[in-house]
């Protein structure tokens, strides 16, 4: 499983958040929970008995989905240019 470094941290804040610092953004931090879910997803299709990192994953995932309603009732063209930058709804 590969963890996410410093600097793609720092990456995705400054492409999703404005800059390194914004961390608190709402996209920047949908764009963090989407990195780690696409990580432990890869995890789990080789160890498919790793329950406790199923569970930690529906946890991130239900987190995204409340940022995402949250960020479409808010601003929703901002929520638009994020799930088709991100790929996350088809």
């Amino acid at each position: 499983m590969s963890y996410l470094t410093v600097e793609k941290k720092a990456n995705i804040f400054k492409e999703f958040g404005g800059s390194e610092k914004n961390t608190g953004s709402v996209e920047a931090q949908i764009a963090l929970l989407t990195e780690r879910i696409n990580s432990i997803s890869g995890h789990l299709k080789q160890n498919k008995k790793d329950f406790s990192t199923h569970r930690g994953l529906m946890k991130m995932v239900g987190q995204r989905k409340r940022l995402l309603a949250y960020l479409s009732k808010t601003n929703l063209t901002g929520y638009r240019a994020l799930i088709e930058k991100l790929g996350i709804r088809k």
